[in-house]
């Protein structure tokens, strides 16, 4: 008798249990499914296939061998890694930049689209969308160089304070400021996009319980603390967690670039470390190793950090 009324109106017939079947409910989100599937090939094709290639890390890889014809050495890429003071100056500059982005960093994105939210004129809020969204899709590159035409010995500050007898600041080149300034450069080249999703959570609470908080006398900054926060509580916590779980991942263009104006010692991190001492030496095992133990510390951090939003009442990555 159900499957009759799901046939006359048109719906999927559910199951036994109350939901359709499994073909009934590919029917329904075929269209959904078509649409994540060019996004899924690429995930597939350039994050899973590569995976294949951390044999390497147990190998005395030779690019001409392959992975068949290379040596197995078993953990001795490994020791090797664990015995290198590189190793493990650049993993400390590594979690010392992403605590300073974690701590400064991360609030912007949230901060903004609370700002945001309280315009009142659509035109308004979309000419600063526009704005702090556009950097977003700059290279680099491109940041870089804009930050030193700011910030250089040569820039536009530096040749602002000279001119009034001032002294002047030493910042792209000082090795001490770095984890600053590439955070300052992250916050003004990302900030902007990260707000889409905090808006999307602002824009899922009921306007009914502004006006009833309105009604009861709650100020601007009493409704902000009970009713925005906590609506957006689930969504920052997830956030955090993809945050955490991507720590370790601090900009490998940009240390890059910059790694001659600061030097090795501040700018040396995990991904540039695996790429000189890998790569360029002709180490492929070596660079797999420090790689394939990024990830293992990532994957650890990232189930750390759902375990925390658990105890928290949030359902984080995925429910318990």
């Amino acid at each position: 008798m159900r499957e009759e009324r799901a046939r006359a109106s048109g719906t999927p017939a559910p199951s036994e249990s109350g939901r359709p079947s499994g073909w009934r409910r590919f029917r329904r989100d075929r269209s959904l499914l078509l649409m994540i599937l060019p996004a899924l090939v690429l995930t597939v094709v350039f994050a899973y296939v590569p995976m294949l290639g951390v044999v390497t890390a147990f190998q005395s890889y030779d690019i001409y061998s392959g992975f068949t014809g290379s040596p197995w050495i078993g953990l001795d890429n490994f020791l090797q890694l664990f015995r290198d003071e590189l190793f493990w100056r650049s993993m400390e500059n590594t979690l010392v930049i992403s605590a300073v982005q974690l701590v400064l960093y991360f609030p912007v994105p949230i901060a903004l689209a609370l700002i945001l939210n309280s315009v009142l004129s659509d035109r308004i809020r979309s000419f600063i969308q526009s704005v702090v969204y556009l950097p977003h899709f700059f290279s680099w590159v491109l940041v870089v160089t804009l930050f030193q035409e700011m910030l250089g010995g040569a820039g536009a500050i530096n040749t602002l304070l000279r001119r009034f007898g001032m002294p002047t600041w030493d910042i792209m080149t000082n090795p001490d400021a770095f984890k600053f300034l590439v955070t300052a450069q992250a916050v003004w080249k990302e900030a902007g996009w990260g707000i889409i999703v905090f808006l999307a959570a602002l824009a899922a609470i009921s306007p009914a319980l502004y006006e009833a908080a309105a009604v009861d006398g709650a100020g601007r900054w009493r409704r902000m603390w009970h009713i925005t926060l906590p609506g957006m509580r689930g969504v920052i916590v997830l956030m955090l967690v993809l945050r955490l779980g991507s720590a370790l991942s601090v900009g490998f263009e940009q240390m890059l670039i910059q790694r001659q104006a600061v030097g090795r010692d501040a700018s040396e991190v995990l991904d540039t470390f695996a790429y000189f001492y890998g790569v360029v030496n002709n180490n492929f095992g070596f660079g797999a190793a420090a790689g394939l133990f990024k990830g293992v510390l990532s994957l650890i951090l990232i189930i750390a950090a759902n375990k925390v939003a658990h105890a928290f009442g949030e359902d984080g990555l995925y429910r318990r």
